[in-house]
């Protein structure tokens, strides 16, 4: 047989033999492929968020002496909160259904976690987002795992 024959003659096999459980794997596809994951997944997501939220507000105010006593915290580390306008500020966003957005909208965040000409750059969104990156990604796995669980037909 030459190899075209022999590709259309292990085509008809499977086509003549039928592959068990065909309906029932594409079904389950698509319930992975669905909105309901893409649901669940943002929710893992938006709490991962709120987890790196958390932690910079934390890191912001530990230790932190407002006043005639107030210590800017150390270059390359967490600012330590004066007023508690940075802390305050920071939220969670979810711009898109898999697309969240940690943010400080206090007016001088960029200028005092980048760094600028008069000081050097205390990174607490950085600092927060690489301490809790484990746990952000357990959320992910275990929402996409129930996401499997739940994709199977009930046998």
């Amino acid at each position: 047989m030459t190899p075209r024959r022999w590709a259309g003659w292990g085509a008809a096999v499977v086509a003549r033999s039928g592959f068990v459980g065909r309906k029932a794997h594409v079904a389950r596809l698509r319930k992975l492929c669905g909105p309901a994951v893409e649901r669940d997944i943002g929710k893992a997501l938006f709490a991962g968020g709120e987890l790196i939220a958390v932690e910079a507000q934390i890191g912001i105010t530990t230790g932190a002496v407002s006043g005639a006593g107030h210590v800017p915290g150390p270059v390359g580390g967490y600012p330590n909160q004066d007023t508690g306008v940075l802390a305050g500020n920071i939220e969670t966003n979810q711009i898109e259904q898999l697309i969240v957005e940690v943010s400080s909208n206090a007016p001088y965040s960029t200028a005092l976690h980048d760094g600028d000409s008069s000081r050097g750059g205390r990174p607490f969104m950085k600092l927060a987002r690489d301490a809790r990156r484990g746990d952000v990604a357990q959320l992910v796995y275990k929402a996409l795992n129930a996401s499997v669980r739940k994709s199977r037909s009930p046998d």
